[in-house]
């Protein structure tokens, strides 16, 4: 497959860039199979994308977030995401830690290899000197553009919960672009329309 990875002269992509498209390896836990998987697949499929990226199988706070990702894995897909967890892995490796890690047992996601870390790169989170990925959430609207990411360090996992609360809250305004999810938000909870009559009128909006 050709890329055009190199169109993103200036840097990483930013929030609000679309994305290119990008087809990874996979370890497909349900299937017990390998297998690829692409952004113009899942865009086809109206899918909203969520990527992964950690540092690498059989580590440690990786075990944990994997597991917590795996507990909210059936709300992601339900609120209409696929979820990718991607390393520079390979997919032999990924299918072993599914099969020797318990915290894993009950994922389900597709586990993408990233082995020359180009998608990794497209997204900033590759680290040249280690060849490991930082640990990047991305969430990609179902017409391919970038709407959120989160970038950590090597030693602060992550929170599946807020993601998916940011899923949620990328859906709402996608089906409703003249409203705003305040702090906090969840699912059924008041929003804010911008405009005149909002300024300074904040908390009279939403305690009102």
């Amino acid at each position: 497959m050709e890329h055009h990875y190199d169109d993103c002269c200036c840097g990483p992509l930013q929030v609000g860039q679309e994305v290119p498209d990008f087809e990874l390896e996979i370890y497909d836990p349900v299937q017990h199979d390998f297998g690829k998987i692409s952004l113009t697949e899942l865009k086809k499929r109206n899918k909203w994308t969520i990527l992964v990226f950690y540092p690498a199988d059989f580590t440690f706070v990786c075990s944990t977030e994997l597991a917590d990702l795996a507990e909210e894995y059936d709300n992601l897909t339900a609120a209409g995401a696929e979820v990718i967890t991607v390393s520079t892995d390979t997919v032999y490796t990924h299918l072993a830690w599914k099969r020797e890690e318990k915290f894993l047992e009950k994922a389900k996601y597709p586990m993408g290899a990233d082995r020359n870390g180009e998608v990794s790169r497209l997204f900033g989170v590759y680290n040249e000197e280690s060849g490991l990925d930082l640990r990047g959430t991305f969430i990609i609207s179902p017409a391919g553009v970038l709407v959120a990411s989160e970038v950590n360090f090597y030693n602060v996992g992550r929170n599946a919960k807020e993601l998916l609360r940011k899923l949620q809250a990328s859906v709402y305004v996608a089906a409703h672009p003249d409203e705003a999810c305040p702090a906090r938000w969840e699912q059924g909870a008041g929003t804010l329309t911008p405009g005149p009559k909002l300024v300074g009128k904040v908390y009279d909006a939403l305690k009102g």
